[in-house]
């Protein structure tokens, strides 16, 4: 999509032929991958729903071969089915990923799909571009060097006749309509400095685009005289081997490319052509060139800068710099940004000619990469991926639109940044601020722990509610069908918002920002985090079925057992979910973390619960009893043991500091 700019174009190619369609197929050919989160929740959410159909066949046969009725027993497997399905967790993770994306975009972050989220926490590389991420893109043209006259002269001297040349062939070199940055400083400087402006009075009659590795490019103008402008700049490289230079010549200027690249500066070449004749050589790098001088630009580091690197590093996160610039200039600017192991640096021709092997060594170990184009920069956020890395890559051109889709986090720039850059990407950051990064990468942490804790929720209080469907069924106890379907469907919708909503808005616990990312191939939850959530949902068991034993043992009848073991189960749903709040810090220090949306859910389901034991209508649907002062304490008491057990476990976790 063209926004602005002058072009002169034949066309000789369209579609998938030309530069762009061929950058287009390749981004289509990169497919998106699902998050190893999703891919670990439905394969546990498969695998329960496996063992639910089975138990279901198992409890209808084993009910019908005791009673003989049909409806009893589909009503049994019918909820014991209920009570394995985890039906929560799926809509956990999509609430959890959908929320996350709208914090996000309230902080200046679009995400396009929310399912990255998850992935952002994970990150453990961030490859860069320089220009514009990392400096500021205003392009101050502090310095000049005339060829002929063999000076640098400052910013504050160009005004003195003798650079008209340089700067002339320099302005015209750009487009007539600048808006590059450092296109629209040359014209700037050009109308200060010279006192004819003859723009208006020549045309562009031929012009060859930047490229070549590294880039140049050369513009031809004509006057209603025929007299001819052929100007060129581009890589300060590209340049010098293409003008009519000795060797001598060629290695003194080099020398000054590398002094001024050393401080930071962006170079560029000037060079100016003769040429007479009416046919142009298909290649610019053809025409014979006469080398005039170089424009050294600055472009300062962002303010703030070098905190956000520190942040980056704090968090255990990797940066790569992939950058068009020379290596001089890019090891200055990272230097001076606070970018650490820059010392060395390696190009794009020398990334395409490395074996596999070596190219994963070699970004492993480099941190600069520079005189990058599209291959090369998919090649290193491929070789990264290659490794085990979580690539988050930021770009805004149209050549970054491969790399973008192939990382496993396309950052585009909103300001800046290209139709196709924020095409391929998955985040488009809408003020190209580097520390909006920052702010998704913790939203995802945060959002994984709270994915975790909710999980971990759900699997505690299915292992209660499915133990006591069953085992007085299989047990043989006088109460076999202690538990309806209206039982378990109520239980799910207390489970439902705690864990999709109420978890989800948890803040993020201390120090999160300070640890190393988790590696993408661990699960979600490991065997000693599932084996805790078991032991805790085995206590809560114990208590329950304590309860049911020790109301039947004093007489009660099957509404009071029914009700007693309900209001257990439903006291010690609230005590789990304000311990697993957090699985290190206690659940008096959880409360320092402002979460509103569990005072509003706990509320909610002491006053159903306080409904459906003493309203008449309601107590009789759920075929319960009323229950006494006492016998409600006594409830709460053997919840509060069942749960509360736990806090021992995190005790000792401190005390050991694991």
């Amino acid at each position: 999509m063209t926004v602005s700019g002058l072009a002169v174009f034949e066309v000789q190619k369209i579609g998938k032929e030309t530069r762009i369609g061929k950058i287009g197929l390749s981004i289509a050919e990169i497919k998106e991958e699902a998050s190893p989160l999703q891919v670990q929740i439905r394969k546990f959410v498969k695998t329960m729903a496996i063992i639910g159909v089975v138990y279901f066949v198992l409890v209808c046969i084993f009910n019908y071969y005791h009673t003989h009725n049909i409806m009893d027993s589909l009503l049994n497997g019918l909820t014991l089915a209920m009570s394995i399905l985890p039906e929560e967790i799926p809509v956990a993770f999509t609430t959890f990923m959908a929320l996350g994306s709208w914090k996000l975009m309230r902080e200046g972050i679009i995400v396009k799909r929310s399912s990255i989220v998850e992935t952002l926490g994970s990150t453990t590389v961030i490859c860069t571009d320089k220009t514009g991420t990392i400096t500021e893109n205003t392009m101050q043209l502090k310095y000049l060097y005339d060829y002929q006259l063999d000076t640098v002269f400052e910013e504050s001297n160009f005004d003195n006749g003798r650079l008209s040349t340089l700067i002339n062939y320099a302005m015209w070199s750009s487009e007539p309509l600048p808006f590059d940055p450092m296109e629209i400083t040359l014209h700037k400087v050009y109308e200060q400095t010279q006192r004819d402006d003859q723009r208006t009075l020549y045309h562009m009659v031929n012009e060859y685009p930047l490229e070549g590795k590294p880039p140049m490019m050369t513009h031809v103008f004509e006057n209603e005289q025929k007299q001819r402008i052929i100007a060129a700049k581009g890589a300060p490289e590209a340049i010098v081997n293409v003008s009519n230079l000795s060797t001598d010549d060629k290695t003194k200027i080099r020398t000054i490319i590398k002094e001024l690249g050393e401080q930071g500066f962006r170079i560029l070449g000037v060079a100016q052509c003769d040429f007479k004749g009416d046919s142009f050589p298909a290649k610019q790098q053809d025409l014979n060139f006469e080398f005039l001088g170089l424009t050294v630009f600055y472009d300062p580091p962002k303010k703030g800068i070098r905190d956000v690197f520190q942040h980056i590093y704090d968090a255990g996160i990797k940066v790569k710099v992939i950058t068009g610039d020379n290596t001089d200039t890019t090891k200055s600017i990272a230097s001076q940004s606070g970018i650490i192991h820059s010392e060395q640096a390696v190009d794009g021709k020398e990334i395409m000619a490395y074996s596999e092997k070596e190219l994963s060594q070699v970004v492993e170990d480099k941190v600069l990469f520079t005189r990058m184009f599209p291959e090369a920069k998919l090649a290193v956020v491929n070789a990264l991926k290659g490794q085990g890395e979580v690539v988050a890559m930021l770009g805004d051109g149209v050549n970054d639109g491969p790399a973008l889709k192939a990382a496993n986090i396309g950052v585009a720039m909103g300001t800046k940044g290209t139709e196709i850059a924020k095409a391929a990407a998955s985040l488009v950051i809408t003020n190209d601020d580097l520390d909006k990064l920052i702010i998704g990468i913790a939203s995802g942490r945060r959002i994984y722990d709270n994915v975790k804790k909710a999980v971990q929720y759900i699997i505690s209080i299915h292992i209660p509610i499915i133990l006591t469907v069953s085992l007085p069924l299989f047990l043989g106890w006088i109460y076999p069908q202690i538990f309806t379907p209206v039982h378990v469907i109520f239980l799910e919708l207390i489970m439902g918002p705690t864990c999709s909503i109420v978890y989800e808005n948890e803040p993020m616990e201390k120090n999160t920002m300070q640890q190393k990312p988790r590696r993408m191939t661990d699960t979600f939850l490991n065997w000693r985090e599932l084996a805790g959530s078991i032991i805790q949902g085995l206590a809560i068991t114990i208590g329950v079925l304590f309860v049911y034993q020790y109301t039947v043992h004093n007489g009660g009848n099957e509404e009071q057992t029914r009700a007693m073991v309900f209001s257990t189960l439903i006291f010690a749903n609230i005590l789990l979910s304000l311990v697993n709040r957090s699985f290190y810090y206690s659940v008096i220090q959880s409360f320092k973390n402002k979460n509103i949306l569990f005072v509003y859910a706990i509320s909610i389901t002491i006053i159903l619960l306080f409904a459906i034991l003493y309203i008449k209508p309601l107590a009789d649907f759920f075929q319960l009893t009323l229950l006494s002062i006492e016998q409600l304490a006594m409830s709460l008491l053997i919840a509060a043991i069942s749960v509360l057990w736990f806090e021992i476990y995190k005790w000792r976790k401190r005390i050991r500091k694991v």
